[in-house]
């Protein structure tokens, strides 16, 4: 009787609580007994880098703008899944050991996951597949769905029913189930994930298995953790979720339910030919030495600083390790975009959220993506000659996923002046590249380079597509082939042994300074008469949204596409600087 009592107790607190937008003041400290201590002040994030139309790298001045507090988390419930406002009214106010603030709602706010249904880009990417392929309207938005509103899209499959994501479909306010469609990749999408199929091609594209059999209050959310009877019960009171241990959360096969995607092509006359892997950074990883030490979760899910309260409410263990929900990636300008805009579209974080995590993005970037190194110059009679070497630090090929992200070398040498006799890889005010073919016209692009001698050539790291008649592209259902893959790979990728499907493409399979986790490019640069000593200065620059896959919005007459240039004219798509270096050559 005591127990069940106490149980009641505790089970109306978990219900009082899920009621209310607001959390309770955070008092200092925390024991066993005591309540949740001070959550921190979020970090000062990494400061945001843009490049002058020159290619110089500077500051860019923060614009001043009204501090939005963001909306409150989704409680909409459906028979399989729960908003996360629900989960967010106890998984918040956490702090590891050294008082950082990990809470859960914090964390996964700001994050692309979180944004997968409001992001403009994509909303107005699915716009354009279908205007370009219409007679394909229903599977596009169907699958588009999948990934980004997993929760809506789920609950439709289970009635039978295709998912229409525009127009009146599921970003429509007034659809019933846009509460859920736009919390995006949710809790209870991923801590419901079972393991049949794991690593297998069927499970991809969003094929994850959830159970559907399941009563809408004895559901499972799986998490690394062993939970107690009593811990149970309290949260299957106040969600409808049993918190039951599946230490499969932790194995990047479940990450690669979503992001290994194979998309189908068409040819020229519209009809299916086939299919075609659009972003596969799950096949990259098991291609590289990371897959032998290091999934997923180790890198976008950071562990935090000792061990974890996990609940505001009953958790009296210190949990640990504690994957944070920090879920951070590489879309600086997609959050700089959805911070800028966020009272337009309804996001739920707020701006000083969105700071944080371009903080931690930028961090990312510029600490864990890659190093830039200069080596071996040297000056003979009029000719400098330097090798730019760059290393990379991804478990997978960078830049990766979505084929719309690119890096490049931006290099420049000065005379004893300070005056640029020569520059690669310059940055236009637009976002675009000086000298790069396919910034210029949409049907060429820039080759793989092992040797640089003109500023019009520029190495650049991307993935090009192909259309089935061997043609350039930005449309997916295009994309029938790579015409080039130059994508630095990781440490312990063979590019000799590489499957089809995350093959090296173009002359970077015959260059022998290009492979495993680096590559070398020679820069050769004739003097003219020029003085030293000279200052060679390479950065390693990156783009989410390339230039070329940006200005195709501009040949799309649809709100979707205009409201995406409207925010892209005011967001300038500046480049990050991943790493660089600089030397002195010559007296």
């Amino acid at each position: 009787m005591k127990n069940l009592r106490y149980l009641l107790s505790v089970a109306g607190l978990v219900l009082a609580a899920c009621g209310t937008q607001s959390s309770p003041e955070p008092t200092a400290a925390r024991s066993a007994e005591a309540p949740p201590p001070t959550i921190s002040e979020p970090a000062a994030p990494a400061e945001a880098v843009a490049v002058t139309p020159t290619g110089a790298v500077e500051q860019v001045p923060e614009a001043p703008q009204a501090e939005y507090p963001g909306l409150p988390l989704t409680t909409a419930r459906l028979d399989l899944f729960a908003g996360s406002g629900i989960c967010a009214a106890c998984h918040t106010q956490m702090v590891d050991q050294a008082g950082t603030d990990v809470s859960l709602d914090a964390a996964w706010r700001s994050t692309m996951m979180a944004n997968a249904a409001r992001d403009p880009y994509w909303q107005a990417a699915v716009r354009g597949e279908v205007l370009t392929n219409p007679q394909y309207e229903e599977i596009i938005e169907d699958t588009c769905a999948t990934c980004h509103m997993p929760m809506a899209r789920f609950t439709d499959h289970t009635a039978e029913a295709a998912s229409e994501v525009l127009d009146e479909g599921l970003a429509d306010t007034n659809h019933p189930l846009h509460p859920m469609a736009m919390d995006g990749v949710s809790c209870t999408v991923c801590h419901q994930i079972q393991p049949d199929g794991f690593g297998e091609h069927e499970s991809f594209h969003g094929n994850f298995v959830i159970d559907p059999e399941l009563p809408p209050d004895g559901r499972h959310a799986f998490g690394p953790y062993q939970t107690g009877f009593g811990m149970m019960r309290i949260m299957q009171s106040g969600s409808g979720f049993i918190p039951t241990q599946g230490m499969h959360v932790e194995q990047a096969e479940l990450c690669a339910t979503c992001h290994t995607v194979y998309t189908p092509f068409v040819d020229a006359a519209g009809e299916v030919a086939g299919e075609f892997p659009e972003q596969v950074p799950y096949l990259e990883w098991q291609a590289s030495s990371f897959s032998q030490s290091t999934s997923c979760q180790g890198c976008h899910m950071p562990t935090a600083d000792g061990g974890v309260f996990l609940s505001i409410i009953g958790g009296h263990h210190l949990r640990s390790p504690f994957y944070q929900h920090t879920l951070v990636g590489g879309n600086a300008f997609m959050l700089d975009m959805l911070s800028a805009f966020g009272e337009d579209l309804d996001v739920t974080a707020s701006s000083a959220q969105f700071e944080a995590k371009m903080g931690e993005t930028l961090g990312q970037l510029q600490a864990r993506a890659a190093v830039v190194d200069l080596e071996n110059a040297s000056l003979n009679g009029s000719t400098l000659a330097v090798d730019v070497v760059v290393r990379t630090m991804t478990g997978h090929k960078f830049p990766t996923a979505y084929p719309s992200r690119r890096a490049w070398i931006h290099l420049t040498v000065q005379d004893a002046g300070g005056n640029v006799i020569f520059e690669s890889g310059a940055v236009r005010a637009g976002g675009s590249i000086a000298g790069n073919d396919n910034d210029l016209d949409p049907t060429a692009y820039e080759a793989h380079y092992l040797q640089i001698d003109s500023p019009e050539q520029v190495q650049i790291y991307e993935s090009i597509m192909g259309d089935t008649e061997g043609q350039p592209t930005t449309t997916l259902l295009a994309g029938a082939t790579y015409l080039k893959d130059n994508r630095l790979p990781p440490a312990g990728f063979d590019k000799g042994a590489a499957a089809p499907d995350v093959a090296v493409r173009g002359a970077a399979m015959e260059d022998a300074d290009y492979g495993s986790g680096r590559d070398t490019t020679r820069y050769t640069i004739a003097l003219d008469g020029a003085q030293g000593p000279f200052i060679v200065t390479v950065e390693l620059l990156y783009q989410s949204i390339g230039y070329r896959w940006a200005q195709k919005m501009r040949e799309l007459d649809a709100p979707e596409p205009a409201r995406f240039l409207e925010y892209y004219e005011q967001i300038p798509n500046q480049a990050v600087r991943i790493a660089g270096a600089s030397m002195e050559v010559g007296e």
